[in-house]
């Protein structure tokens, strides 16, 4: 039996060391072997947790912070991101301030408050715009003393958390169970994630692990990885996924894509209430999405072939919307989700 860490430096280290899952009856389906990094089990409850971390811990190295005086962290953030670094700002003994766009669950921004963060929700707009809740950012931390702006989007060090983290995790787990990994596919909202496990996967296993990109409607990466142009159509219900624009991370592992998968809303909806009812997972709308590409991924590949993919946070901050009747319906997405399953949507 193994036990976790004892993170004697308090909430930093514990950061990481997530499981492998294996969504074993989605598995027997397809005939490939599906296995989920639990990121939801890192203790600010994200993926986000890692980058944060490094985001946080890079500035105090470069000496663009100094951690012995009082510390202002700032972001743009669509929820994940801030709330892990409202997480590290506190235990570190930092303020921290975030923008975001006011289109976010509102579960999200309570939690920041409630981490002492502030929090300024304002209009969408795209990056070109001086307004554009990124830019707000960055503006307001050189107005600060002593103060970052981490740059989530094109930080070098929000990839980097998860090319010494989570990709030697995620090998590591799959070869001390005698298995390969052959196929690694996940969503991209600053694309930190995504590049930070492709390279190092790529890199470990010889160019053996398939790199697949999943995108949700009203992005342009899967349009730009197939065509090499930035079309977008629609919106999604997913929240910090997708892009108008190549961030810098993404395009550090743009030529390691072997595919991208475009995955509709009516699937990512199914699979969410498919993860609650049949391997017992209680997750967010991205994960879900994360999920039903790793299923399209697998159907081309060998029987048995492994595919990871990142499941990135729980459905707490999103229970409002997507386990209500009402929104489920507003959406139009309520009539996608089998019969058998409908009763899950237990908000009116």
């Amino acid at each position: 039996m193994s036990f976790p860490i004892l993170a004697n430096k308090g909430f930093v280290e514990a950061v990481g060391s997530t499981p492998l899952i294996k969504l074993n009856k989605l598995s027997k389906e397809v005939g490939r072997n599906i296995y989920g990094k639990a990121e939801f089990q890192n203790p600010g409850g994200s993926v986000k947790d890692r980058a944060a971390l490094y985001l946080v811990e890079q500035a105090e190295k470069s000496g663009q912070i100094d951690p012995s005086r009082p510390a202002t962290i700032v972001e743009g953030s669509a929820g994940n991101t801030a709330i892990g670094l409202a997480h590290i700002a506190r235990s570190k003994g930092y303020k921290s301030i975030f923008y975001m766009p006011n289109t976010q669950s509102a579960s999200k921004i309570n939690l920041l408050k409630y981490l002492g963060a502030e929090v300024h929700a304002v209009p969408v707009c795209p990056i070109s715009d001086p307004l554009n809740f990124n830019n707000r950012a960055r503006d307001h931390a050189k107005r600060l003393d002593n103060a970052i702006w981490t740059d989530q989007f094109d930080n070098p060090a929000n990839w980097q958390s998860h090319y010494y983290t989570t990709g030697p995790e995620i090998l590591k787990q799959l070869q001390n169970a005698g298995l390969s990994c052959d196929a690694f596919t996940c969503s991209t909202g600053t694309g930190g994630t995504f590049t930070g496990v492709v390279k190092y996967l790529k890199e470990a296993t010889n160019n053996h692990t398939k790199a697949v990109v999943a995108d949700p409607p009203g992005s342009v990466i899967y349009s730009y990885v197939k065509t090499g142009e930035m079309n977008r159509e629609g919106s999604s219900f997913t929240e910090g996924i997708g892009q108008g624009r190549i961030t810098k991370n993404l395009r550090q592992s743009l030529d390691l894509v072997d595919d991208a998968i475009f995955v509709p809303d009516e699937e990512s909806i199914v699979m969410l209430y498919r993860l609650l009812d049949e391997e017992g997972l209680f997750l967010g709308g991205t994960s879900a999405l994360n999920v039903v590409a790793a299923a399209k991924a697998a159907k081309n590949l060998p029987e048995n072939s492994n595919v990871v993919t990142i499941l990135c946070d729980s459905g707490h901050k999103y229970a409002d919307r997507l386990f209500s009747k009402k929104w489920l319906k507003e959406k139009k997405l309520f009539d996608h989700i089998p019969i058998s399953l409908q009763k899950y949507a237990s908000l009116e």
